[in-house]
Order: structure tokens, then C-alpha cells, then sequence
């Protein structure tokens, strides 16, 4: 013990002595000023640095310090605080400890010559040095933290040595400066090193990375806007010589706390969306990296984001070479954005898909050698929507029999067919939202001389894929005009679905049967074709109800409408004489008091509800359905019926069921599910057509008329193989049935409906 004692005190004496020559040669070349500048670089450096520097090294450093200091104008204006703690260290981090500020000075000192405050130097050096000492960032480097001889021997350097590096030289002319970084961004998707030069207070720039447009710019500025300052692995610190109790958090020696810091993230860090007045939404930052190879490379590249609809969302440039890894574009979308990204190099175009995105900050790293290009026919789409300036159009499709357009009749992929949809819904949703805003807004719908008004409420957030829509029917019917306006402005309050547009409009007409003249049907396909465009509605989550008269609407338009809606629910009304049959694929719920006897409204829903029962054991999985009667209860249930909003709220509609069963109303339609007629000329109310997909074979049964098309999809059965097609036994098809654009757009032009968009028609 003796010995290792004697060990010690022989170390630390020579380690004494070389500080102690220091500070007295200080004091008698420099007097007083010199040696308080020398005791506070010896009281504040690093314990490794007593033992090992020379008394002539921190000589050396101390008098280009203080020649800097008298020789610059900037550098005379510096505090004495600022210049001990920002220009007199010898080191920023823990690199190696070169004694390069005579050969910076000499370097830096040409180039900054005729600048004139200490910010035009630094932005100088950080233009010309780089070029200078032929260093530049690469991944390739020693290490990172580098001496500034050790990375103009390699010519490389990663974010940390290229800020040594301009540290180093803005010191070695009077300029105040340190390293900035944290140990890792929010994201947890790295780390970055950067400067601070003072020029009257604190600015950032990034090493080798000169912004003519000045200082406090940089790609790292969104992400050090989420630092959190009371996040040791979070926040932003600068480099200290003068120690306080706070460290750097060094990547390359994370126990370590050589190297004093300050927690600057105050400077940095963004007002959160609850420290503001207001709120701010939520942001989706897309970070993107183009690989050569995996593992390889960079390239650079133009990069474009586009939704599904081929809409460019937002673009830049990716990186490559001298840039910092995390130098890359970051995009910004709305949360839950996806799509395509396209890039292009040297005239060559090829593609990936991206998202859905989360918010916040994500990175997506793309190898060219893994990309596609663009598909030609989704090409020629693009370029025939840009030429043909549909959005001034007033038709959305050509006619049929109309010359042929390659874009639209070239056969189409499966992948290629869902692209095409996505494009083409949106724009058909443009034409609506540009002919159809202002009823929108007013809440106003004209149709052959027929009005329908609305009021609306919403409830809850919007969940991926856009809010539900309830449609709610005021009762009345055969009275005076302020007998139902009465009844509409109850309707509005009376049903509360925890998530959704809740719309309740106005009838048209006054009469007895106000919400089922033939009128109705095409007004509320253009009602949810017009929330479906405009107000965020989800297609396949389209809700039916209604009072009274309008549970008398609900239990006619229900079985008429049942390929676009979800889920109907029938409140105190009479059916006449609507039919049940064409409800097998709509959830279909039936309310009504036990007292309530009027036109026999009671026992009908009794018997409705057991023929109900009769489809559903006929045709197992197939019109599901509730009754509830409630004892004792007269036309008002005292709100028991609103049960049936959780219960709709649990289905969605489905676009592509197997089997159809399609029997004609009141109202005769030409379209239902994926069965369409050319023409209703010799169809009457009460025919009936049966429809069944079973694998790659449709059978269809009944009064089928003709001009009979299938709207046909990979939903309900796979085109890339034939299709064999039964109308009454007899076959009437055999053989594949092209995807095309065609077929997308006439499709879309009668509905704007992603979901039940076909792909292919086929003409019987």
C-alpha cells in the first residue's frame, strides 16, 4: 500500500507541476489576466488532461487564445466569461487533444480577413474550411470523435468530428463557440452534433452544411423542436468547459462525464399543442432515405408522395455524399396518410408504397435496387386525367360506344385496378364538391322540383376511414306543414350515436307518404353521395332510421336501398306493402310499443318480425335482424329504441355479398349491389332476381330482364381466371372478364363509392 501511495503522489505531483509551470508562466507573460484565464482552464479540465498535457501545449493554446482575442474586432467585444468558457479550451469533447490552433489560425485567418462580425466569419469557415482541409461527412470515418488531424489525415467525418472541426477553427479566430447535440432524437431513430457560435448570443448552424440564407437553419430543426429537456436521453445539451454539474451524453462513451455541458433545449424545443391557446393538430413527418443498394450507398433523388388518388402530397430531395445521414427530406402529412412514393434519378422513375404514418416522427429508408417502376397503364391514367381537365368536365366517363381511349381500355392488374379506383374516386369527388358545394353548405338538395333540407349534428372524433352517417326520419305525414317542421326539429335530438354526422332532414312533401315517394331514393343517394365527397363519411358505415311516418320510410327504403347502407332500424311504423326479401344482407332492427294498435301497427310488426325469422332459418347467416315489442307501450317507446344505435353501430355495410336477392319496390331501381340494368322499361314493381357468386361461378334466377350487367370485382371473385355465368340454368358466359378503367368510370359516375366500385362489367 506504501508503495501504490508513493505511486500516486510521485503521479500527481508531476501532473501538479506541469499546471503549477503553467499558471506561473502565465502570470509572467500575461500577468494577472493571463493567469486567471490559466487557472480556470487547469481548474475545469478533465483529470485525464492534468496527467497527460505538457505545460508548453496549454502555453501554446493560451497565447494563440489571447492573440486571437486582441487581433479581431469581434473577438474584443466577447465577455470574459464567454471567451475563458468558448475560446480558450484547448478540446470540445474527448477527442484526442491536437495542438491545432496555430494551424487553424493560420488557415482561418485569410479567409475571414474582411468579414466583419463575428456571424460572417463563422458562416465563412463554414462555407470555404470544409473545402480546405478536404473534409467531409462519411460514415467511414475512425470514430467519432475524431481529432481534427485525425479527420484531415482520413478526409472523413461523421457529424461529431466535422463539429470539432468548425469549433475548433471559429475558437482559433475569437470566435465563441461549442458542440450542440442530444444522445437521441424523440423518434429514437438517431443522434446529431452540431455548432453554436455566440455573436452577441447564441446561434446554431450545422458543420460543413453552409445555409447562405444565415445562421439558426437547419434539417434538424423539426426534430430538435420535440427535444424534452427533462429527458437525459432527450434533451439538447452544449459543450462546458467550466463545470457545474450537468455532461454531455456522449453516443461513443455513455458512462462518461468528462465533459461538462449546459441543457440548452429551452432554445430548441417547440410549444406543445397543450402550452398553446389553441390546439394545433396533430402532424405526421415522413423522413426519407434512397439506398443504392441495402446497406449501400446514397443517392440522390427527387421524391414525390402521393395519395391513392395520384394527388402530390408533398415532395424534396433526398441526400447523399457529404450530407449527414440524418440529413434527409421529411415530408409532412396528415396522420394516417398513404400512398406511393415515387422517385426519380437521372430520368429513370420508379416506385414504393408508404404508410399508413402515425404521428410524429417516423424513417423510411428505400433501396432503388428494390423499387418497381410505375405501372404504364396507371402512367397513362395520370397523364389522361391531367389532359383531359376533367375537373371542367361535366360528364365523368365516355360514352359508351365512343371511340376507344388506350388509357381507359387497356387491360388492367388486380394491383393495378385498386390504384385506379383510388385515383379515380377522388377525382370524381372533386366534380361533386365543385357542383355540389353550395347545397352542401346550405343543406339544400333541389331534385325535379322536390326540396329536401337537413339539419345536422356531429358527434364524437372521426375514426380511420372517416365518420359514420345517420340518416333520421321525422314522423307526421298527411298534416299541415308545421305539424312535420315540428316533427323534423324533434328529430334532431332524439337519437345521440356516440360517433358520427347525425342528419335529420326535412320531407319534400306533407303527404301520408312523405318519406317514400319516389322522389326520396335518388335525394338520399345524393344526400350520402354528398357526405361521402364532402363531409368525411365512411361509405360502408351509412346508418338508416326513423319515427312514425318516417319508421313507415324506413320499412320501404330499407329493402330499396339496402346496397348502400349498413344497417336500418324501423321506430313505430306501418310497412304497406314493402317486402322484406331484399334485406338479406341489410341488419334490420324493428321497434315498436305494444299498445301501439293503430292501423294495426303492433300485430304488423309482430308479423314482420317471425317472416323475418322465416328468411333467417331459410338462409342461415342471412337477414339478421332484432324485434322488440315492448309491452305496455304505446306509439312512444320512451326512448327504449335508441338501443338500436350501439346495435347498428356494430355493422358495416358489405359492398360484395355472394348471394343477392334483389325484388323490386314501389320505386324501381336500375342498380343493386353488383346487378344493373340498362333499362327499366319492362321492369315492374315486384320482380324479383336471385344472384349467387359461388367461387368462379355466378348463378342468376328469377324475372331476369334484358340488358342485365354484372358489376364485377376480385371481391367477389377472382379475375385473372375464367368466370362461368348461369342466367335460369342456361350458360350465357364462359371465359375471363377484363379489368379496366372503363368500367371503374362508369361505375363511379353513378356513385362516388370506393368500396363497391367494380372493375370489370360484364353484359349479359
Amino acid at each position: 500500500m506504501r508503495f501504490l501511495s508513493l505511486l500516486l503522489c510521485v503521479a500527481w505531483s508531476a501532473s501538479a507541476a506541469a499546471t503549477d509551470d503553467f499558471i506561473a508562466s502565465a502570470l509572467t507573460r500575461f500577468g494577472e489576466p493571463g493567469a486567471h484565464a490559466a487557472r480556470f482552464l487547469v481548474e475545469n479540465m478533465p483529470p485525464s488532461d492534468r496527467d497527460t498535457l505538457s505545460a508548453a501545449f496549454l502555453m501554446e493554446n493560451l497565447e494563440l487564445a489571447l492573440q486571437a482575442r486582441t487581433e479581431f474586432p469581434w473577438a474584443r467585444e466577447v465577455p470574459e466569461d464567454v471567451f475563458l468558457n468558448d475560446v480558450l479550451p484547448y478540446a470540445v469533447f474527448d477527442e484526442p487533444r491536437d495542438p491545432w490552433r496555430a494551424d487553424f489560425h493560420a488557415r482561418a485567418r485569410e479567409l475571414v480577413k474582411d468579414a466583419h462580425s463575428a456571424t460572417e466569419a463563422a458562416q465563412i469557415l463554414n462555407r470555404d474550411l470544409f473545402k480546405l482541409v478536404n473534409v467531409h461527412y462519411n460514415t467511414g470515418r475512425k470514430r467519432p470523435n475524431q481529432s481534427p488531424s485525425e479527420s484531415m489525415a482520413l478526409g472523413k467525418a461523421t457529424c461529431t468530428g466535422l463539429s470539432v472541426i468548425l469549433v475548433d477553427a471559429c475558437r482559433s479566430v475569437g470566435i465563441p463557440a461549442r458542440a450542440v447535440g442530444t444522445f437521441v432524437w424523440m423518434n429514437e431513430r438517431g443522434n446529431h452534433t452540431w455548432a453554436e457560435i455566440w455573436d452577441g448570443d447564441w446561434h446554431f448552424t450545422g458543420a460543413d452544411e453552409y445555409d447562405a440564407a444565415g445562421l439558426d437553419r437547419g434539417w434538424f430543426v423539426g426534430d430538435a423542436g420535440q427535444a424534452r429537456a427533462d429527458d437525459q436521453r432527450h434533451a439538447i445539451f452544449a459543450t462546458s468547459w467550466k463545470r457545474e454539474g450537468v455532461y454531455f451524453p456522449m453516443v461513443w462513451a455513455r458512462d462518461s462525464q468528462s465533459v461538462a455541458a449546459v441543457n440548452v433545449t429551452a432554445r430548441y424545443a417547440k410549444a406543445k399543442p397543450s402550452d398553446s391557446p389553441g390546439a394545433v393538430a396533430p402532424i405526421a413527418h415522413l423522413g426519407i432515405r434512397l439506398l443504392e443498394k441495402s446497406h449501400g450507398a446514397r443517392l440522390v433523388a427527387r421524391v414525390q408522395a402521393m395519395d391513392l388518388s395520384g394527388r402530390v402530397l408533398a415532395e424534396g430531395d433526398t441526400k447523399a455524399g457529404r450530407a449527414d445521414l440524418n440529413d434527409m427530406p421529411r415530408l409532412e402529412f396528415p396522420p394516417g396518410s398513404h400512398g406511393w412514393l415515387r422517385f426519380t434519378v437521372d430520368h429513370v422513375t420508379r416506385e414504393m408504397p408508404f404508410g399508413p404514418l402515425p404521428v410524429g416522427e417516423s424513417t423510411l429508408d428505400a433501396v432503388w435496387s428494390e423499387l418497381t417502376a410505375p405501372s404504364d397503364n396507371i402512367v397513362r391514367l395520370e397523364k389522361w386525367l391531367h389532359t383531359a381537365s376533367l375537373m371542367c368536365t361535366v360528364k365523368f366517363s365516355p360514352e359508351p360506344g365512343s371511340d376507344p381511349i388506350p388509357a381507359l381500355q387497356s387491360p388492367l392488374t388486380r394491383a393495378e385496378a385498386e390504384r385506379a379506383v383510388q385515383i379515380l374516386v377522388w377525382h370524381r369527388q372533386q366534380l361533386i364538391i365543385k357542383a355540389r358545394k353550395a347545397e352542401f353548405d346550405a343543406k339544400t338538395i333541389e331534385w325535379q322540383g322536390k326540396t329536401l333540407h337537413w339539419m345536422t349534428r356531429t358527434y364524437g372524433e372521426a375514426p380511420t376511414g372517416g365518420h359514420s352517417l345517420w340518416i333520421s326520419m321525422h314522423g307526421g305525414g298527411s298534416a299541415p306543414s308545421s305539424v312535420n317542421s315540428q316533427q323534423w326539429t324533434n328529430q334532431i335530438g332524439l337519437y345521440q350515436p356516440p360517433e358520427g354526422v347525425y342528419v335529420a332532414p326535412r320531407a319534400p312533401t306533407d303527404t301520408w307518404n312523405l318519406w317514400h315517394e319516389s322522389h326520396i331514393d335518388p335525394m338520399f343517394s345524393r344526400l350520402i353521395e354528398d357526405y361521402i365527397a364532402m363531409g368525411g363519411v365512411n361509405p360502408d358505415r351509412v346508418y338508416l332510421m326513423g319515427y312514425s311516418a318516417g319508421g313507415d320510410g324506413v320499412w320501404q327504403l330499407a329493402p330499396r336501398m339496402a346496397d348502400q347502407l349498413a344497417a336500418a332500424s324501423m321506430m313505430a311504423g306501418h310497412p304497406n306493402d314493402a317486402s322484406l326479401e331484399s334485406l338479406r344482407n341489410l341488419p334490420f332492427a324493428i321497434f315498436m310499443g305494444g299498445e301501439d294498435a293503430a292501423y294495426h301497427r303492433n300485430t304488423i310488426a309482430a308479423e314482420r318480425g317471425a317472416a323475418l325469422d322465416r328468411l333467417a332459418e331459410a338462409d342461415p347467416g342471412a337477414y339478421v335482424h332484432q324485434v322488440h315489442i315492448y309491452p305496455g307501450l304505446g306509439h312512444w317507446m320512451n326512448r327504449k329504441d335508441a338501443e338500436a344505435v350501439p346495435w347498428m353501430a356494430g355493422f358495416r355495410r358489405q359492398p360484395w355479398p355472394k348471394k343477392v336477392v334483389w325484388k323490386q319496390g314501389g320505386t324501381l331501381h336500375s342498380r343493386f349491389y353488383w346487378l344493373e340494368l340498362e333499362s327499366l322499361e319492362a321492369v315492374k314493381p315486384g320482380q324479383k332476381i336471385v344472384a349467387t357468386a359461388d367461387q368462379q361461378t355466378i348463378r342468376i334466377e328469377g324475372e331476369v330482364p334484358a340488358g342485365l350487367k354484372l358489376r364485377l370485382s376480385d371481391e367477389l371473385v377472382d379475375l385473372n381466371r375464367p368466370i362461368q355465368v348461369l342466367v335460369n340454368g342456361k350458360t350465357v358466359h364462359t371465359g375471363r372478364v377484363q379489368r379496366d378503367a372503363v368500367s371503374i368510370l362508369r361505375s363511379l359516375e353513378d356513385r362516388a363509392d370506393a368500396p363497391a366500385a367494380s372493375t370489370a362489367i360484364l353484359r349479359l
